[in-house]
C-alpha cells in the first residue's frame, strides 16, 4: 500500500491540530496526528520536533530521542532541536552528550535562555557546580523572571554549602512565584542546615498550603520538628503522612521515635511489632538508630542496617582508595565525628586522644560539626589531636575526597548512624581500614566498614554473625573513659533539686526515648514497694513530664513522686549523682555514657542485660568496674534486686564504697590502659592489611 503524500499546507494543518491537542493535554491524540503528518512528509523538521516534545510530555523521553535526532538531521543548526534533544538526553541520564547539544544550541542562538538553563542542569549532574552556577546566571541574565532557574541556582549553592546565597536565590524564585512549593521546600532544607528549624517549619507549612498531601514535605517537616523537640507536632504530621502513604520510607520508624521521645506509649506495642515485622521483610520502615529502641534483636538490627545502607549509602563502584600502601613510620589514625563539643562522645574519648602514643600513631580529628571557639571540650580536643580538620557540612563524595587526600591509614567513625554522621563518605572507601566505634552501638551493616570495636560482654562469643564488621574484642571494656573528668566541688542540696531530704532516690538520666512502658511498670512497682522513695528523671520537655506523670497515675502512683531535672553544665550534672541512691538502667537501649557518668560520680548502676550491643553496654561497664552483681538477666530479677537494695541501706552503702574504691583499681576508668589495648587492636588491623590479609575478627 502506497503512503499518502501530503501537501505542505496539509502538513501545516496537521501540525496546528496536533499543537492544539497537545496544549489541551490530549497527548496520545496529538501523537497520532503527528505520525500521520510524518507519514506524509518525512522531511518536516517541525513535525519531528513536535513529535519528540509530545513523547516527552507522555513520559517517554527515551522514545523521543530518535525524533529529535531526525529534526536535527534536517536542520542541523536548529537551537530548539538541539535544546530539546539535550533535554531528552538529560532525562535519560546521558549528561555528557546532553551538554554537547546545549552548547550547540547556544552557538546557534547565544540569547537562548532555556539552553543556558538546561546546560546548568547538565553541569550540576556532572558535578561541575561552579560552572552550573555560571550557566544559570547566563539564563537569568536573559530571563530574570525564571523561577526554575533561581530555584536550581539555589540548589547548586546549597550543595556547595553556600547557604546564605542559596537562600537569596530561593527568595528571588519566590518573588516571581510565591506559591512555588519546590522552592519553599528547598528553602526550608537550607534553613535546617543553618539550624534555623523554626523558620524551616514555617516554610514547610507554606509548601503544604499549596500541596497539602506531599509526602516529602510532611516527612521533612517532621524532621525539623523533631530537631526542635516538638515531638507531639512531629508525631501528628507523621500520622497524617502514614494515612496518605502507609509505606512511606522510614515514616513509621520516625513516628515511633517521636512518640518515644515524649513518652507517648499509646501505639507502643502495636507500632513496635509492625516495625519489627517490616524490618524482617527488609522494608524501609526504620532508620537503624531509631530501631535500637524497638527490638532487642541483633539479627533484626543487622537486617535494618543492611536495608538502610543499601538504600541510602550503598558501596560505590569506584573506591577512592585503590589498594596502594602508605609508606610511613607511624600509623596515620583519624577519628571522624560531628560531636567534638560538649557531647557524650567527646567526654569519653578526650583522654584517649591525649594519651595516644605519638611515636607510633599520628592522630587526626575530622570534625563534621561547627567550629565552636567557646567550647572548652572542642578546644581541648583541638589541642589533643596532632591535626584537627574542620569539615562542617561535608558529606558523601566531597567528604570522602577530603579523607582520601589526608592519606589516612585507619579511619575510626565515631558517629555511625547518629545525626550528621559520615557514613556516606565511608561508602567511597577513602581509607584502607575503616572502623565502627562508640557513637553507634550496633552493626552498620556495610561491607565497607571492616571492624567493630567491642568486648566479650557486649558481643559474646558466637554472636559475630549478627555484625557485618569483623568483631575485635578488647580485653576489659569496649568503652573509652576519661579519668580526668572533673566533678563540681559543690554538691547541690536535695532541696535545691526538689528531692526529699529523706527516702530513697532512684535515678535515671537516660534520654526519654529509652524509657519503655515495661521498664516504667517496674519502676512504679518499686515506688509502691519503697515508702518515701522518688524517681529522678530528666524532664526538659513539657510533654515528657505530663505524659510520665499521667502514666504514674494510671499505675496508682502519686505523680509528685516523679522529680524532673533540667540539664546543667557537665561538671554540675555529675555532682548531682551524689544525691541519688541507685541508678536504674533502661532496656532495650542501655545507658552508655550516662552509666559511666553515674559510676564515675560514685552512684551504683543496676542494669538488665539483653541480647544486642545496645542492650549490654551498662553490663560491660559494671564488669569492668568490679560490680557484676548489679547485672541482671530478667525483668523480675532486675526489679527484685532493686527492691532489695532500696530496703537494705547497709548493703547499698557497701556497694557504693566498693565502687569508689574500684574506680582507681579496676580497668573501667584507667584511660592509659584502655589506650594501650586499643592501640594493640589498631596495630593488628594494620598488620593484617600490610600482610595483604583480609579483615578478620580477633580477641585481645
Amino acid at each position: 500500500m502506497r503512503k499518502e503524500r501530503l501537501s505542505r499546507q496539509q502538513v501545516k494543518d496537521l501540525l496546528k491540530e496536533a499543537e492544539g491537542l497537545r496544549r489541551q493535554g490530549f497527548f496520545e491524540e496529538a501523537r497520532r496526528v503527528l505520525e500521520r503528518a510524518l507519514a506524509g512528509d518525512t522531511r518536516s523538521a517541525a513535525a519531528f520536533l513536535l513529535h519528540g516534545v509530545v513523547l516527552c510530555q507522555m513520559g517517554r523521553p527515551a522514545d523521543s530521542i530518535p525524533s529529535f535526532r531526525a529534526a536535527l538531521g534536517i536542520e542541523p543548526k536548529s537551537a530548539q532541536a538541539n535544546c530539546t534533544l539535550g533535554h531528552a538526553l538529560l532525562s535519560t541520564g546521558q549528561h555528557e552528550e546532553a551538554l554537547t547539544h546545549f552548547d550547540a544550541a547556544i552557538r546557534s542562538d547565544p540569547d537562548f535562555p532555556d539552553a543556558y538553563y538546561n546546560r546548568g542542569v547538565a553541569l550540576r549532574a556532572l558535578g561541575r557546580n561552579e560552572d552550573a552556577i555560571a550557566s544559570f546566571d547566563q539564563a537569568l541574565l536573559r530571563q530574570s523572571g525564571d523561577p526554575q532557574a533561581w530555584n536550581n541556582r539555589g540548589n547548586t549553592l546549597h550543595h556547595l554549602r553556600r547557604y546564605g546565597e542559596a537562600l537569596a536565590s530561593y527568595d528571588r524564585a519566590l518573588e516571581v512565584e510565591p506559591r512555588f512549593a519546590d522552592a519553599l521546600r528547598n528553602r526550608a532544607a537550607t534553613l535546617e542546615r543553618l539550624d534555623r528549624y523554626s523558620e524551616a517549619v514555617s516554610c514547610y507549612d507554606l509548601a503544604l498550603t499549596i500541596q497539602p498531601d506531599d509526602g516529602h514535605t510532611l516527612y521533612a517537616r517532621a524532621h525539623a520538628l523533631l530537631c526542635l523537640k516538638r515531638f507531639g507536632e512531629a508525631a501528628a504530621g507523621l500520622r497524617k503522612l502514614l494515612a496518605l502513604d502507609p509505606a512511606h520510607p522510614y515514616a513509621a520508624g520516625r513516628l515511633y521515635s517521636a512518640l518515644a521521645q515524649c513518652c507517648d506509649w499509646s501505639d507502643h506495642a502495636s507500632l513496635g511489632t509492625t516495625i519489627s515485622q517490616s524490618v524482617e521483610r527488609r522494608n524501609r520502615i526504620s532508620t537503624p538508630f531509631a530501631f535500637l529502641s524497638v527490638a532487642d534483636s541483633p539479627a533484626l538490627q543487622k537486617t535494618c542496617a543492611e536495608t538502610f545502607v543499601a538504600d541510602e549509602f550503598p558501596p560505590q563502584p569506584a573506591a577512592l582508595w585503590a589498594g596502594e600502601p602508605h609508606e610511613r613510620q607511624r600509623i596515620r589514625l583519624a577519628y571522624l565525628s560531628a560531636d567534638y563539643r560538649e557531647h557524650a562522645t567527646s567526654f569519653l574519648v578526650a583522654g584517649l586522644i591525649e594519651h595516644h602514643d605519638r611515636s607510633r600513631f599520628e592522630t587526626i580529628g575530622i570534625s563534621l560539626g561547627p567550629d565552636l571557639p567557646d567550647s572548652r571540650m572542642q578546644q581541648r580536643l583541638r589541642a589533643a589531636f596532632e591535626r584537627f580538620v574542620d569539615a562542617p557540612g561535608r558529606e558523601g563524595l566531597q567528604l570522602a575526597q577530603l579523607l582520601r587526600e589526608l592519606e589516612i591509614d585507619i579511619l575510626v567513625d565515631l558517629g555511625g548512624f547518629t545525626e550528621d554522621g559520615g557514613v556516606g563518605a565511608l561508602a567511597w572507601r577513602p581509607a584502607p581500614v575503616q572502623v565502627n566505634y562508640l557513637g553507634y552501638p550496633g552493626t552498620m551493616g556495610a561491607e565497607y566498614v571492616d571492624y567493630i570495636l567491642a568486648d566479650r560482654f557486649v558481643i559474646p562469643e558466637g554472636c559475630d554473625q549478627f555484625y557485618a564488621e569483623k568483631v575485635v574484642r578488647l580485653p576489659d571494656c569496649f568503652q573509652a573513659n576519661d579519668s580526668a573528668r572533673r566533678i563540681a566541688a559543690t554538691t547541690p542540696t536535695r532541696a535545691e533539686m526538689a528531692l526529699p531530704e529523706q527516702g530513697v532516690v532512684f535515678c535515671c538520666f537516660n534520654g526519654s526515648h529509652k524509657i519503655a512502658p515495661e521498664t516504667f511498670d517496674a519502676w512504679m512497682r518499686l515506688l509502691q514497694g519503697v515508702s518515701g522513695s522518688v524517681l529522678w528523671l530528666v524532664g526538659e520537655q513539657a510533654c515528657v513530664v505530663s505524659n510520665l506523670r499521667r502514666e504514674a497515675v494510671r499505675r496508682e502512683v502519686d505523680p509528685a513522686r516523679l522529680v524532673f531535672a533540667r540539664r546543667a553544665p557537665y561538671e554540675e550534672y555529675l555532682a548531682r549523682y551524689r544525691l541519688a541512691d541507685l541508678f536504674l538502667d533502661t532496656v532495650p537501649f542501655h545507658a552508655g555514657t550516662t552509666a559511666s557518668d553515674a559510676l564515675w560520680a560514685g552512684l551504683p548502676v543496676l542494669t538488665l542485660a539483653g541480647h544486642s550491643f545496645a542492650a549490654r553496654m551498662a553490663g560491660s561497664l559494671l564488669h569492668a568496674v568490679g560490680l557484676r552483681e548489679l547485672v541482671t538477666y530478667s525483668l523480675q530479677d532486675y526489679e527484685s534486686l532493686a527492691l532489695q537494695l532500696a530496703r537494705d541501706a547497709e548493703r547499698l552503702a557497701a556497694i557504693r564504697q566498693r565502687l569508689v574504691a574500684n574506680r582507681d583499681l579496676h580497668p573501667l576508668f584507667d584511660t592509659d590502659r584502655f589506650r594501650r589495648n586499643v592501640e594493640r587492636a589498631y596495630t593488628e588491623m594494620w598488620r593484617r592489611f600490610q600482610a595483604r590479609l583480609p579483615p578478620a575478627g580477633f580477641d585481645l
